[in-house]
């Protein structure tokens, strides 16, 4: 399959339709830190609008035209209902109605969206011969023979790099790109900011299968592209990691 999209910082863009991927936002982690007892600012909706701000700039001085976003579930954190979730991704939403009609921005379901706030959720979204999903859960429209591409995020990838002693310990996150059941998959990042994610070069240790639709046999085959401030390098496979 020729390669129709690219990787714009934590975002996936297909520049011959316009859609724009974005993975899990977690509205709300801070929050929850907050409620913990952990005293940070309350910074999160300010950093998911600046980091749309910057890809938005990006693409567009590419000369590609955004038609569509579309978000890959877990937009919330809590699993109940929290009404501060709700205040910060109206935020985000009113952000995103000066960009897109409301019939063009996508909202899939996440395990943590057991409350629907705005009632735009779906368990899947299809693209011609591309399936968007949470990641969590299967469909089977998702696997039907027209379907070439399954993009998901739940994963929430990284990779931990240290230095030959095994010293300088750094996490980066990163996007996963393979093959499942002949479909071509792409494993989004977290958009979250504050956490890095599920560190891929453990997975023996960090992952089951229950957790993702994508089983951990077919999952150490995949290519790990690290994100890198305003670059992207390609790590091989995950299972000659180190």
């Amino acid at each position: 399959m020729e390669k129709n999209y690219r990787f714009v910082d934590k975002a996936l863009f297909f520049p011959e339709n316009g859609i724009l991927v974005i993975g899990d936002l977690h509205i709300g982690y801070d929050l929850m830190l907050q409620q913990s007892g952990i005293l940070i600012p309350e910074r999160q909706v300010d950093e998911v609008i600046d980091n749309l701000k910057r890809i938005f700039k990006e693409i567009k001085k590419e000369k590609f035209l955004i038609k569509k976003i579309i978000f890959l579930g877990d937009i919330k954190h809590f699993f109940g209902f929290e009404w501060k979730e709700k205040n910060y991704f109206n935020e985000v939403l009113e952000f995103l109605k000066k960009h897109f009609s409301e019939k063009n921005i996508i909202l899939i379901k996440g395990n943590h969206d057991t409350i629907d706030y705005f009632g735009m959720m779906r368990d899947y979204y299809i693209s011609g011969d591309i399936a968007f999903i949470h990641g969590h859960k299967s469909f089977s429209p998702i696997f039907n023979k027209k379907i070439k591409m399954i993009i998901l995020g739940h994963l929430h990838p990284s990779v931990t790099l240290s230095d030959k002693y095994g010293i300088k310990r750094e996490k980066y996150k990163c996007f996963l790109v393979g093959k499942f059941k002949g479909k071509k998959i792409i494993i989004m990042p977290s958009f979250l900011t504050t956490i890095e994610g599920t560190t891929v070069n453990s997975l023996d240790e960090e992952y089951e299968d229950y957790f993702s639709i994508i089983p951990k046999r077919a999952l150490k085959n995949f290519e790990v592209y690290v994100v890198n401030k305003d670059n992207i390098y390609n790590f091989g496979k995950i299972k000659d990691l180190g």
